[in-house]
């Protein structure tokens, strides 16, 4: 990835910032933060040149140091104001474009991981062990349990969807209920006379 600041820009951006009024270090680190993570071994000795230069004041305060512009500053901010404004597009590009590839990264590797959860599922079906049995199942037994399976999350959405669209009565939810209801009992009926 290349680098947020081009030759120079850190130093024009850092008088854009001070231009809006006064800040401390970390006030401007802050201020920087919102754009991207700089770290104090970047910014602190180039506002020191810049204080060298004449083009801000550091004023301390206990353990803080307040950095305000100077007049010279501002007028360097004002001759290249086109420039500031190109920075500011920059960086602004140079954020959306880092977030692009983050959300792109992150897509990819989801759609990697349902591809393996998938894939890993499908193995588990074909090599699982019926309960109560230690041979694992038959080409012909994983395939009518995957049936089984697509079966019944096919009628779970059946069913919501069906509710969701036209709502129920109390009376088709007792009725609803009730035909679950019996569902149920005639499946475990199968299932114990195996």
């Amino acid at each position: 990835m290349s680098p947020v600041f081009a030759h120079g820009q850190l130093r024009l951006y850092l008088l854009a910032l001070l231009d809006e009024g006064p800040r401390h270090g970390y006030e401007i680190i802050q201020d920087l933060e919102n754009r991207f993570t700089p770290s104090a071994g970047t910014v602190y000795p180039r506002l020191a040149k810049l204080e060298e230069e004449g083009l801000v004041q550091r004023a301390d305060e206990g353990r803080k140091a307040t950095y305000s512009i100077t007049e010279a500053g501002r007028a360097e901010v004002r001759a290249r104001q086109a420039d500031v404004q190109d920075l500011r597009d920059d960086l602004d590009q140079s954020v959306r474009h880092l977030a692009e590839e983050v959300r792109s990264r992150v897509q990819h590797q989801a759609a990697d991981l349902r591809t393996e959860l998938k894939n890993a599922a499908r193995e588990a079906r074909a090599t699982a062990t019926p309960v109560g049995s230690h041979e694992p199942w038959t080409r012909g037994e994983a395939a009518a349990y995957a049936d089984l399976e697509r079966a019944v999350n096919t009628f779970r959405s059946d069913v919501r969807r069906a509710w969701r669209r036209g709502g129920l009565t109390a009376d088709q939810s007792r009725e609803v209920v009730d035909i679950l209801t019996d569902a149920a009992a005639r499946i475990r009926a199968v299932v114990s006379s195996r």
